[in-house]
């Protein structure tokens, strides 16, 4: 059983990494479906992906509650590494989590079982943190909207298969809604809840 005093450091240089990976994913969002490398952690627990480790070190703070899927939540070794280097609690409810992580996104509940934020606080919403296969290959999606010039494509192999058919709910919900970054290994994509997603095939 690892104890607190046995977690490695994670950073190397945690102030030059931190920064570095806000910028990764600041740009990302910016430019919806652009796949950003993302600088790695070392010594991450098993179900989490060195990207998603990279995020939670970087975004997650005593102030952001966390949902962990059950392949996160299963072991106590996720939890444990969160709240010793984040500090963020991790919650049961994900009805009001900032952020959610899924490993497995097969079983990725409906999306009405997170927070869309208020009106007046659009920003008081869940954001999934979601595990993939890849994101330079499989179905081709043509994504649009603010940050893309036109339209962009982007290749995944993801889970659930119907995820972006899941975020058209986004268009009804605005400004309220889900913004999603997903993870592959060291590489991310954010689709924030103002991009429009259609499958082109593979």
């Amino acid at each position: 059983m690892t104890t607190v005093a046995e977690l490695p450091a994670g950073f190397a240089d945690k102030v030059l990494s931190a920064q570095t990976i806000f910028r990764s994913v600041m740009d990302a969002m910016a430019r919806p479906g652009s796949v950003r490398k993302i600088a790695s952690v070392t010594g991450a627990p098993p179900a989490m992906m060195c990207g998603t480790a990279a995020i939670a070190m970087t975004l997650f703070d005593h102030d952001t509650p966390l949902w962990l899927d059950p392949q996160m939540s299963e072991t106590s070794d996720v939890g444990k590494w969160l709240r010793f280097h984040t500090g963020a609690p991790v919650i049961a409810d994900s009805a009001i989590c900032s952020f959610a992580l899924i490993a497995d996104a097969r079983a990725l509940p409906a999306l009405d079982r997170f927070a869309f934020g208020s009106a007046e606080y659009p920003d008081r919403s869940t954001t999934l943190i979601l595990q993939v296969q890849s994101l330079t290959q499989g179905t081709a999606f043509e994504l649009r909207g603010p940050g893309i010039d036109g339209t962009a494509i982007l290749r995944a192999a993801l889970q659930p298969v119907d995820l972006f058919e899941r975020l058209a709910i986004n268009a009804a919900l605005f400004p309220r809604g889900i913004d999603v970054v997903l993870v592959a290994d060291d590489a991310i994509v954010a689709i924030p809840r103002t991009t429009r997603v259609a499958a082109k095939g593979d």
